[in-house]
């Protein structure tokens, strides 16, 4: 259910220093050239097989993030507690704090390698490495799924899937950057598409796909003639796949692809600070009464959605609705995902954007209301059967339908505060204050959550019966209702 509140995140906190300028660049170019740019394709002359790279890059930086993603729905049918989903929810944010060494990514390289390639191509092998590794010893950090004996060994699984996020983040920073200077200055608006629809295509191959393939319910429902006890992939095998995919990539990419040097860039408007002179604009940024007004704000109005952001799939597979079964429900929501900021963006141009926001976030705030009832009302559309048991259809439109009304009120507040930074941002140091701006935006969204897990599990009872008409556990949940109902 966190597919597009993720992704959502990761779009707002893509801007380094180097892709908001980027942006800013294309910004002042939108009242002539670039508008054109969409419209005449002879522009794109020359960039094609760059926009096709940008895209490669983008979705090989979406697998470790979709991979990560899937771990709690797994966790959650392995005995975990949710002040554990709390410990591997932190492997979520490098991409929100990766404002602390943007710079150092930024101003240190070797010349001879190239500004971007230099941290680019090191990044890339290392997670091809650390997914290769991963591949060999996952599956014994995971724990056995029918054996309660194994538990997983979750604060190594967050060290994991935490390091390759970083890497993530890293290459994040350098692929942004690079996009500035490959692409044709009136093509650079284009390098924002390919990080959101690569973004998007490689965390849902992490996600969902991988999601779908693993689970043996899909498999045999819908691919294999003969049933088995397994899905037709495995993590371990997903793993050492994208591991192989990162080693090919990167070597191609490494000897293949010329990066400018500094001398053949076009200079711009901007000028580049150098490391010491970005951290002491930032901190001169935050020393500003208005700043730290608007930081108590980001870092604090996300804390009524966090039960709703982080547990509510958790909690829906706990109640026996199939991991594999809610990572495909984001499939029709994507159209949606698409429209909505096309939609809301209409609405937030004027002088008051922040008008949308205040407007969404109640709405947003009862969808909590909405969502406990869902997952307190779950068991009664329960279908048990001699072979199991299963949700109807009308259960998963309900879900969907839900869903996509709360996703309005998201996005609304989403494009909403995209779009106020964009106002409000001093032009001389665009790129500082967006992503100053961005990062406390995605930290106030992480805190809450992880802080939410942490004490989901005081905040949660149960109660069990010896009665053998009555289960204690439901089949999806078995083990994290095992643990619980046996205290």
């Amino acid at each position: 259910m966190s597919y597009q509140d993720d992704m959502r995140k990761r779009r707002g906190d893509s801007s380094d220093f180097h892709s908001v300028s980027m942006r800013m660049d294309a910004a002042k170019s939108e009242k002539g050239s670039h508008n054109h740019s969409h419209h005449d394709h002879s522009n794109l002359h020359g960039d094609y097989g760059n926009i096709a790279l940008l895209y490669l890059l983008y979705i090989l930086q979406g697998i470790p993030l979709g991979l990560a993603a899937s771990i709690p729905m797994i966790l959650a049918n392995r005995g975990v507690t949710y002040k554990q989903q709390a410990e591997y929810s932190f492997v979520s944010w490098p991409f929100s704090i990766k404002l602390l060494w943007a710079p150092i990514v930024d101003s240190l390289f070797f010349a001879r390698m190239g500004r971007r390639k230099t941290w680019l191509v090191p990044t890339q092998y290392l997670l091809g490495i650390g997914m290769l590794l991963l591949s060999y010893h996952v599956d014994d950090l995971l724990g056995e799924d029918d054996n309660p004996e194994t538990k997983p060994r979750v604060a190594a699984l967050t060290a994991a899937f935490f390091s390759l996020n970083f890497l993530a983040a890293t290459q994040d920073i350098a692929v942004d950057g690079w996009a500035l200077t490959m692409l044709k200055r009136e093509n650079v608006g284009y390098a924002s598409t390919c990080n959101s629809v690569g973004q998007t295509t490689g965390y849902f191959l992490g996600y969902v796909v991988f999601m779908a393939l693993e689970s043996a319910e899909f498999c045999n429902t819908y691919i294999r003639a003969q049933p088995a006890d397994r899905g037709i992939i495995t993590l371990a095998g997903f793993l050492y796949f994208w591991g192989i995919i990162f080693f090919f990539t990167t070597s191609l990419v490494w000897l293949l692809k010329h990066e400018k040097a500094d001398d053949e860039v076009p200079k711009g408007d901007d000028v580049d600070l150098g490391i010491i002179g970005t951290y002491s604009m930032l901190m001169k940024i935050i020393s500003l009464p208005a700043i730290r007004i608007m930081a108590l704000f980001l870092l604090t109005c996300k804390v009524g959605f966090a039960a709703t952001d982080s547990a509510t799939g958790l909690k829906l597979v706990e109640a026996g609705v199939a991991k594999e079964r809610l990572a495909l429900l984001a499939i029709p929501l994507v159209p949606l995902q698409i429209l909505l900021p096309l939609f809301i963006s209409k609405y937030t141009a004027g002088p008051m954007p922040m008008s949308i926001f205040l407007k969404a976030f109640p709405v947003r705030l009862a969808f909590g209301l909405v969502f406990s009832f869902i997952v307190y009302v779950t068991p009664w559309f329960e279908i048990k059967s001699m072979d199991g048991h299963h949700f109807p259809w009308y259960y998963y439109a309900l879900i969907i339908f839900v869903y996509a009304l709360h996703q309005v009120a998201a996005y609304s507040m989403f494009v909403a505060v995209m779009a106020f930074y964009a106002q409000v941002s001093d032009p001389a140091v665009g790129g500082t204050y967006m992503t100053l701006l961005n990062t406390l935006t995605n930290l106030g969204g992480n805190w809450p959550s992880t802080l939410m897990l942490w004490f989901l599990d005081n905040l949660t009872w149960k109660s069990c019966s010896s009665s053998p008409d009555i289960d204690c556990y439901s089949e999806a949940g078995k083990q994290v209702q095992f643990l619980l109902c046996t205290s």
